[in-house]
């Protein structure tokens, strides 16, 4: 939020961001006033890429706000240069990709400013709170004014004044030390992450009719939070949301469909308001009528629909541990699977 806040753009605005994300990634745009523009993923793909990103800039795109969903970092090269061309400004949700590598850059180190998660539940998980980073000084500035200061200035010979609309987002001491401490120790916890992700994609890879959820080879590092894969609906008897719970039952308690992911259908006060044309929707304010729903992506609907996923994986994860979650999906298969009498 505060560095959407903090880039300052105008009400009616455009950002350009995924489709297949948290609320909290757009949370902040619909805050400052600003319209999200859900660019699809790819085909078969969680992520947007620069293809995908093009088809979406129109005159009043400010800026593309890259998710790196499950941890998978989208393809940057290409969208920065996009990004370059068009004088737009990227920036980086790295909530499920902290210490992630692309081509031998960190993840947020790539765009102007990224922006991370200390949920308790994720990879550095210290209870609540994030941080965002930048090297740009007067962005890093305006952020703390915002979000800590709370748009307050001192006035000579008054005192205290409030000049913006700020807020008081400061982490609890407590969780700032639990954070610190984890610092010193996760580089090499994203590292056996790494490890044991690539391990139970290629044995989910031998399962027929499941599949890993691809990395490309452009990733060094992948910072694996949220573990995930897809199955060919069409080769079992049962529905994705059967398949996850029968999952859990065998052992992977938080298996589950991510159906809810898909922003532009998951946000249905964002539907009324773009309906309805309510600010900052209503023209002139707004270039043109936005739509929002399940088939403005029609990629991402379809990924989800075969996605299933569990965020308890961790740096805990052994070999055994990955075969034997590996042999609980092909428990849950082989008893689903049609057969071919």
């Amino acid at each position: 939020h505060m560095l959407a806040a903090a880039f300052g753009f105008e009400p009616g605005d455009e950002i350009i961001v995924s489709p297949i994300t948290d609320y909290g990634t757009i949370q902040g745009l619909v805050c400052e006033n600003y319209i999200p523009v859900f660019a699809d993923t790819d085909e078969n793909s969680i992520n947007m890429s620069a293809a995908t990103i093009e088809k979406c800039i129109t005159p009043r795109t400010r800026a593309i706000l890259v998710v790196h969903k499950t941890g998978l970092i989208c393809d940057m090269d290409p969208i920065l240069e996009l990004a370059k061309k068009n004088n737009l400004v990227v920036y980086e949700d790295v909530c499920q990709a902290v210490f992630g590598k692309y081509k031998g850059r960190y993840a947020g180190t790539m765009g102007l400013a990224a922006g991370f998660s200390f949920d308790g539940e994720k990879t550095m998980g210290s209870d609540t709170g994030g941080c965002i980073i930048t090297n740009d000084d007067e962005l890093a500035n305006r952020a703390r004014y915002m979000g800590q200061s709370r748009g307050a200035k001192t006035l000579p010979g008054f005192g205290r004044i409030h000049d913006a609309l700020g807020y008081a987002y400061r982490m609890p001491m407590g969780t700032a030390a639990i954070t610190l401490a984890q610092l010193e120790i996760i580089k090499p916890h994203v590292e056996k992450i790494d490890l044991m992700a690539r391990y139970l994609s290629s044995l989910i890879d031998q399962i027929d009719g499941v599949h890993s959820l691809h990395i490309p080879e452009y990733i060094d590092v992948y910072s694996c939070w949220m573990f995930g894969f897809t199955i060919d609906l069409e080769k079992f008897n049962c529905t994705l949301e059967d398949f996850a719970a029968q999952l859990a039952k065998e052992g992977i308690g938080d298996a589950g469909a991510g159906k809810y992911y898909l922003m532009p259908e998951a946000l249905t006060f964002l539907q009324r308001k773009a309906a309805n044309k309510i600010y900052p929707y209503s023209k002139p304010t707004a270039s043109y009528d936005y739509t929002y729903g399940a088939g403005t992506c029609p990629n991402a609907k379809a990924f989800l629909n075969k996605f299933i996923r569990w965020s308890s994986f961790n740096e805990r994860y052994e070999k055994e541990h990955c075969e034997l979650a590996a042999s609980m999906i092909e428990a849950v298969a082989a008893r689903n699977r049609k057969r071919n009498d």
